[in-house]
């Protein structure tokens, strides 16, 4: 059969459109294999939002990927270090390196781990909150400076005449923090520092006063249920200092208390760097999977509102938050995934 010349044109462009579609399609399925054999371990850190993301990965990787992945316990110090020293775990979901900065940045510079991605996109919160329909009732109370000047507006249950501060647990680092600014705002005429007995009366402390719509100073952070339930106010509490908020949690420090912000603390996704190696698109996955405080607030609720697990908690963000995490993966992975939620 002879073509005419249009013919030809017409056959060859035909010809180019499908090797083009099938070298797009190859492509498309190099992107959505595991690329390792070997197992990849995600530590399943012991705080609610860490446990959660864990879990998350877990599922997209094993199911989207085909990756064997095992999720192990974790926490930031041993997990780091072993990640440092033995490769494994090959990636923590959401790395608080600001506990490990040393060793973390010495073990980038050496090339035995590296970060992917920025686990919270906007930074870890911590500081001084109130209701946001007790700032509305009162505009002016926007920093801390504001609201110790009015201790009326915040009585003690126990003590009307003073207003009262609920500060964290014994024992944890925010406790330290929380009396030194205490000291530091020179507050003790006027108000009560109160130091509930666990994160769980402290909790309940800011639900019933939201529930009640009262009043509530607290020292509070995020990303958590708490401040993904309740719409508050985190107020102002002036520059951030390094040095003075170091010696503020330090119970040796012979330094009097400073004012001083909280820094944010700076959450990533690390991994072993065989992982980039060994997984290029493993790594690529994880460079697209940070969270803002709020998305990771908001997935916490359901957890804390159901009793779930992190397995659980997980599932539910699959499967309601379908429009966020399809964006990190190849279309093919997405079905994977989904073809497997409940």
């Amino acid at each position: 059969m002879i073509l005419k010349s249009g013919g030809v044109a017409a056959a060859i462009a035909v010809a180019i459109v499908a090797a083009s579609s099938h070298a797009t399609l190859a492509q498309d399925a190099a992107g959505s294999t595991c690329g390792t054999d070997r197992t990849i371990d995600i530590a399943e850190m012991t705080w609610p939002s860490a446990a959660a993301l864990a879990h998350i990965h877990a599922r997209i990787l094993e199911a989207g990927y085909g990756c064997k992945v095992e999720v192990v316990t974790g926490d930031t110090v041993p997990t780091s270090t072993s990640m440092l020293t033995r490769g494994t775990p090959a990636v923590a979901p959401e790395l608080w390196t600001s506990a490990i900065q040393e060793q973390w940045e010495a073990g980038l510079k050496d090339g035995e781990v590296v970060e992917l991605a920025d686990a919270i996109t906007d930074g870890t919160v911590e500081g001084w909150f109130i209701p946001r329909y007790t700032q509305e009732a009162h505009p002016e109370l926007t920093s801390a400076e504001a609201v110790i000047a009015h201790p009326e507006v915040f009585p003690d249950p126990e003590d009307s005449s003073k207003g009262r501060l609920y500060s964290c647990p014994p024992g944890w680092a925010c406790e330290l923090s929380t009396s030194a600014l205490y000291e530091a705002f020179d507050m003790q005429d006027k108000w009560n520092l109160f130091s509930p007995g666990s994160g769980g009366a402290l909790d309940a402390s800011i639900a019933r006063a939201f529930t009640r719509s009262e009043p509530i100073l607290f020292y509070y952070w995020g990303p958590t249920a708490i401040l993904g339930k309740y719409d508050a106010v985190q107020l102002d509490l002036g520059e951030a200092k390094p040095e003075v908020y170091a010696c503020n949690t330090d119970p040796d420090c012979a330094d009097p208390a400073g004012v001083t912000a909280y820094p944010s603390s700076p959450a990533v996704v690390g991994a072993a760097a065989w992982i980039k190696e060994e997984a290029p698109n493993v790594a690529d996955y994880f460079s697209k999977v940070g969270l803002s405080n709020a998305q990771i607030s908001k997935l916490l609720v359901y957890g804390d509102e159901n009793k779930a697990d992190a397995a659980a908690t997980a599932e539910n963000f699959l499967k309601t938050e379908q429009d966020v995490w399809t964006k990190w993966v190849p279309a093919d992975v997405a079905d994977k995934v989904k073809a497997t939620l409940g």
